[in-house]
């Protein structure tokens, strides 16, 4: 698998783009600790939480593309940030205060 990765100027509230080249497929990576995620309608969506981490992945165009598709693309960046214990979410899991 060779994903594409774009990162924003804006590195507070988007952390980066997974690009998938052969699908056309783009998965935005948000900080839920730094911003506000408000999901969009049509548009599949996980969840990590690693350590003192949270983070949401939201796809870009989707089209019917493959759920494992989007989870390799996810587990792929979560490597790349060396978040080796990260556990991923089809929903965002309860953040635990304290």
């Amino acid at each position: 698998m060779n994903y594409l990765l774009s990162t924003s100027p804006d590195a507070a509230v988007k952390l980066g783009t997974i690009h998938d080249p052969d699908t056309k497929l783009k998965v935005t990576v948000i900080d839920l600790l730094k911003s506000k995620f408000k999901p969009r309608k049509g548009e599949v969506r996980f969840f990590v939480t690693a350590g003192n981490e949270t983070l949401a992945f939201e796809t870009q165009g989707y089209r019917k593309h493959r759920k494992l598709l989007i989870l390799e693309m996810v587990a792929w960046y979560c490597v790349y940030l060396g978040l080796l214990e990260a556990q991923i979410h089809s929903s965002l899991p309860m953040l635990k205060l304290g």
